[in-house]
């Protein structure tokens, strides 16, 4: 124990006056985790339509446009995300006896548990609903385009949520005994306090440079206008990690008890669909732009 740290922290960042209601520092993280997202999708959206409107293709008030867009999409975002990340945690980490008894607690959001891979799923099927109800306005917004300009924002989402995950005690990484281990003093799943890898922070650290790395190509008019790099890049990086990361914490899922034949955790095994969907994403752009080339 020699040099951890040791961190237990209020989980509520302040309490409102006379309603005594706690606002926790998860729920901020990650409300400003969505705030930002539609602050760096507007932007992406807005640069986008400025050059279509370079070339002549696109009618009415870019800036105007996109910030309506980013409105309507983010509310998409914000439901598909909650439901989609609790269902999956559901389906892919607990008992179904534990809450089909309980069904009432799996709209208890508020208890924790919500499974990112989960939410993934629920994103792709909500930008799928959304194009096609506004496809007679969506200004060439395909599906897979706007899966290449949510990339970024939810790359900085993710790093957000993360730190939240820290300041909650949750998602606890294996115990070990490198010298930045941290030692939590009230686990969300009342463990036993012991130094742990912090794997939030590892996650939170990778999402940032993600988020840096699609940001700055999305600078690029090339890279807007290829569909597929960017949400490619996004699976195989974010999920490449979590297949790489999963090694540092312990099996959570009911489903890989101990005696399973795979020696995979459950998030690696998840992981790897979304790799594999990165992959033909990334050189399905490839190709795109070399028949384009010719």
């Amino acid at each position: 124990m020699i040099g951890a740290f040791y961190w237990d922290p209020n989980p509520a960042l302040f309490t409102l006056p006379w309603l005594g209601w706690p606002i926790l520092w998860y729920s901020v993280l990650f409300a400003l985790g969505f705030a930002l997202g539609f602050v760096s999708f507007a932007s992406i959206l807005t640069r986008f339509f400025l050059l279509k409107a370079q070339a002549k293709s696109f009618e009415g008030n870019p800036r105007r446009e996109a910030l309506c867009i980013a409105d309507r999409l983010t509310l998409y975002m914000i439901v598909a995300t909650i439901i989609g990340a609790r269902l999956g945690h559901f389906l892919f980490y607990e008992k179904p006896s534990d809450y089909l008894n309980h069904i009432g607690e799996i709209f208890q959001v508020w208890k924790g548990g919500l499974a990112s891979h989960g939410a993934v799923i629920a994103v792709i099927l909500a930008l799928a609903l959304f194009t096609h109800r506004y496809q007679r306005r969506s200004y060439g917004l395909t599906w897979i385009r706007l899966m290449d300009f949510i990339s970024a924002p939810a790359a900085l989402a993710g790093a957000l949520i993360r730190i939240g995950n820290f300041f909650n005690q949750e998602i606890l990484g294996s115990m070990t005994n490198v010298p930045w281990a941290v030692i939590f003093g009230h686990p969300a799943d009342r463990s036993v306090p012991t130094p742990r890898h912090p794997v939030q922070l590892y996650e939170a650290a990778a999402y940032f440079c993600i988020f840096s790395l699609l940001w700055r190509l999305s600078l690029q008019p090339k890279t807007l206008f290829l569909q597929g790099k960017l949400s490619g890049l996004f699976l195989i990086l974010v999920f490449g990690f979590r297949l790489f990361v999963e090694y540092w914490k312990p099996e959570q899922s009911h489903l890989m008890a101990s005696g399973h034949p795979i020696s995979l955790t459950m998030g690696q095994i998840l992981s790897i669909p979304a790799i594999v969907a990165g992959f033909i994403l990334f050189f399905w752009s490839r190709i795109q732009n070399s028949k384009k080339t010719r």
